[in-house]
């Protein structure tokens, strides 16, 4: 994949990986254009980054994702990389009655959010220079955690959906990709820390985008990032002795 000279959406950009990946693809000379729920992080983000185009978004809400296209369609129709980052991380007990309102809300935003946005960029996409779309998925994709056992389902349906995309969006000419990463320093299920915790011993966001794009410049369909490679290689295997 080029990594320069393109208009590239990313979904989730106002925090974690996803701004990370906002700053680099700018760095590297790129148009981009990014959503979130949270308009004041997206204002701070454009405060620092004048070239960056906003829209503020709850990619979990159908409306919204489909005004979000819309807009992208008109007001950058250049647009040629979408990077499908926003995602949730919930724990969820199976021995006890569920809210089903939380269930429903980790689906539609780690899966049926990036299922809908390819669809809907699909003819946006289409026929240009370097098209493609990015799909994040996760090492737990293949080796879940129990104690989030939605999230980790969300991402093996991603994995398994990326493989079918790419068979679809081939006679339109887009490329498409899925990068696994480990537990990365974000945002991501920040809420479970201990009070005053500032990491969990994951990669740090920063080293986990450099090595992304590396794998998407030297084109790799598919990468698992960092300890997400030993997770996508024994599978299964891992499950014992990830939930001891």
């Amino acid at each position: 994949m080029k990594l320069t000279g393109n208009t590239i959406v990313v979904t989730g950009g106002s925090s974690g990986i996803g701004k990370e990946l906002v700053e680099r693809f700018l760095a590297l000379g790129n148009k981009v254009v990014t959503c979130g729920r949270r308009k004041e992080r997206l204002a701070q983000l454009r405060a620092r980054f004048p070239d960056l185009s906003v829209f503020t978004c709850d990619v979990s809400d159908e409306a919204q994702r489909k005004a979000f296209a819309e807009w992208v369609g008109v007001s950058h129709p250049a647009a040629n990389v979408l990077v499908n980052n926003a995602g949730v991380q919930l724990v969820m007990d199976f021995t006890r009655p569920l809210d089903l309102g939380r269930v429903r809300s980790e689906v539609e935003t780690n899966f049926i959010a990036p299922l809908h946005f390819a669809s809907l960029f699909a003819s946006i996409l289409a026929k240009k220079e370097g098209a493609a779309i990015v799909n994040i998925s996760s090492g737990l994709a293949f080796s879940p955690l129990a104690f989030m056992p939605v999230y980790c389902a969300t991402k093996a349906a991603i994995h398994s959906f990326t493989l079918s995309l790419r068979r679809q969006m081939r006679d339109l000419g887009i490329m498409v990709y899925e990068i696994a990463p480990p537990a990365v320093d974000s945002e991501l299920g920040r809420e479970r820390w201990p009070k005053g915790q500032s990491s969990h011993g994951g990669m740090p966001v920063p080293e986990f985008v450099a090595a992304m794009l590396k794998a998407l410049e030297a084109d790799l369909p598919e990468a698992a990032i960092g300890q997400a490679e030993g997770m996508r290689a024994k599978r299964e295997g891992l499950f014992e002795a990830m939930n001891h």
